[in-house]
C-alpha cells in the first residue's frame, strides 16, 4: 500500500489522479495540502507513532510529494516513539534542503518503507525533451540556458535554490528559500528591460524521490510578467503540471518552453 504525504502547492492532488488506486493521504500539520483532503494528519513530534500506524495499516511504500514548511519542534508535544528520532530531525531541521529530505527519507526507509518519487509513482508527470511551444529559443537563450545551467550547478553546493533568471549571460535573479515564483515577483520591479529566461533544473546529485523542480501555469504567467522570453528546463528532471495548459499559457503570451537535455 502507497501513502501519499502531501504538501503544499498542486502536486499531489494531481499527482493522486492519475493513480488507479488511491494512495492513503496524509499531512503534517502546518502543511497540509491545498487541492485534497488529508486522511492522517500528523506532527513532526509524532512521526515516529506515525510510522507505526502506518505500518499497522499495511504501508509499505511512501510518496513525499508538495511543498513542506519546516516547523519548530514543541520538546513537550515529543512522544515516546519519536524521542529517539530527535537527533536526526533536528539534523534535518538545520540542513539544507536535499540534506533536510536525506534524513527524512532516511528515518522511513529504517522503519522498512521504500520511499518513491513523485514521478516514479507517476511517470507522465515529466516532459520529453523538446520544443513544444509556438516560439523556439533564439541564438542568445542557448548560451543564456548554459548559464543557467551553471548557475544552478553552483548554487547546489551550498544546497539553496533549483532556478535561475539569466538574460545575455547575466544571472540577474536566483532562487533562495522562498522560492521560484517569489524570485519572478521580485524580478518585476527591476528597471534594466526585458528578455532572458527562466532555467529550472535539479540540484547536480540531489536525491530524486523528493523535493524535484515543479513548474504550472503560474509559473509562466509570472515568467511573462517578469519579462522573460522563456522557461528552460533540465528534461527528465523537472515536473510540468497541467502540461496541456502550460503550452497553452506559453503560447498564449508569447514565450518558449524548453526541454532541454542535462
Amino acid at each position: 500500500m502507497l501513502a501519499l504525504i502531501a504538501g503544499q502547492g498542486a502536486l499531489p492532488a494531481e499527482l493522486a489522479a492519475r493513480l488507479s488506486d488511491r494512495p492513503l493521504i496524509c499531512a503534517m500539520r502546518g502543511s497540509e495540502p491545498d487541492h485534497i483532503e488529508p486522511e492522517l494528519t500528523f506532527r513532526l513530534e509524532q512521526l515516529g507513532s506515525f510510522i507505526a500506524r502506518l505500518a499497522n495499516s499495511g504501508v509499505t511504500e511512501i510518496c513525499l510529494a508538495g511543498a513542506v514548511r519546516r516547523p519548530a519542534i514543541e520538546p513537550a508535544e515529543i512522544d515516546a516513539e519519536t524521542l529517539p528520532l530527535v537527533p536526526v530531525l533536528q539534523g534535518a531541521l538545520a540542513a539544507g534542503d536535499d540534506g533536510a529530505l536525506r534524513a527524512i527519507i532516511g528515518i522511513f526507509e529504517q522503519a522498512g518503507m521504500n520511499v518513491r518519487a513523485a514521478h516514479e509513482v507517476a511517470p507522465d508527470l515529466l516532459m520529453a525533451e523538446g520544443i513544444p511551444t509556438k516560439v523556439k529559443p533564439g541564438e542568445l537563450d542557448k548560451p543564456d540556458a548554459e548559464r543557467g545551467a551553471e548557475v544552478v550547478e553552483a548554487m547546489s553546493r551550498a544546497d539553496v535554490g533549483q532556478s535561475c533568471a539569466v538574460r545575455r549571460g547575466q544571472a540577474i535573479a536566483v532562487e533562495n528559500l522562498f522560492g521560484t515564483d517569489w524570485m519572478l515577483n521580485a524580478l518585476q520591479q527591476r528597471p534594466d528591460g526585458t528578455g532572458g529566461l527562466l532555467f529550472k533544473a535539479p540540484k547536480p546529485g540531489q536525491d530524486r524521490r523528493a523535493d524535484l523542480p515543479t513548474i504550472g501555469a503560474q509559473t509562466v504567467e509570472l515568467a511573462a510578467k517578469a519579462g522573460l522570453s522563456g522557461i528552460v528546463l533540465e528534461a527528465g528532471g523537472v515536473i510540468v503540471l497541467n502540461q496541456d495548459d502550460v503550452v497553452a499559457t506559453c503560447n498564449r503570451l508569447g514565450l518558449f518552453l524548453w526541454l532541454r537535455s542535462a
